[in-house]
């Protein structure tokens, strides 16, 4: 994640530079790409600060060498509790956040998917702790709550941020319904759930007209 980029000085400034130098490459072929830059695993707002700082510092290089503009947003995955309890703070040296379901639910329960296939998590399911697991449906009244909390510190913080979700839950019905009414923006999923994701996108829009 980003301790890694932080601690191994030049790892990331290495991969910035190439995205820089593709995109340079296509709009010199008559492109208009559209390039982001997610930074992951973030817990503080300056280990975005200070990874933001340096990505934009080779961007710039490139735009001098190359001879054009690049507009590359840069933003980070909300996949720990902290940042959804600090977005107010990191949304301001964010252009977009995108809501790491899976690595939030791991995180705010404190066992992972792999968990969920154990003998325990059967047990749950059985003592009725659980009645699906929230790897598959978002858990709306604790991961939930934390992206309903981020969400509204970030825009308060960022009213221009983009904010959406990947993982799985970007496939499921219910967690998409509720995606659309704490205002994400978009969802994304495994090209296999897209049909459902698009259906489900629009059934909730049409239901919060």
């Amino acid at each position: 994640g980003v301790r890694l980029g932080l601690v191994f000085a030049g790892l990331y400034e290495l991969q910035v530079r190439a995205i820089a130098e593709a995109m340079a490459d296509r709009i010199e072929l008559g492109g208009n790409p559209k390039v982001e830059i997610m930074i992951p695993l973030v817990g503080s707002h300056m280990e975005l600060k200070l990874t933001r700082l340096s990505a934009e510092r080779v961007i710039k290089e490139v735009e001098k060498d190359r001879r054009v503009e690049l507009p590359i947003e840069i933003g980070t995955m909300i996949e720990l509790p902290r940042a959804a309890l600090t977005a107010n703070r990191i949304g301001l040296v964010a252009d977009f956040f995108s809501f790491g379901t899976n690595d939030l639910t791991q995180t705010t329960w404190g066992f992972s998917r792999d968990d969920v296939e154990a003998e325990f998590f059967s047990r749950y399911l059985e003592l009725g702790v659980f009645t699906i697991s929230p790897f598959e449906t978002i858990d709306q009244f604790g991961v939930g709550e934390l992206i309903r909390l981020a969400v509204e510190r970030g825009r308060e913080a960022n009213p221009n941020i983009h904010l959406g979700v990947c993982g799985e839950h970007g496939g499921d019905p219910e967690s998409i319904h509720f995606f659309n009414s704490v205002g994400l923006d978009y969802v994304s999923c495994s090209p296999y759930r897209v049909p459902i994701a698009r259906l489900e996108s629009g059934r909730a829009a049409l239901a919060a007209i």
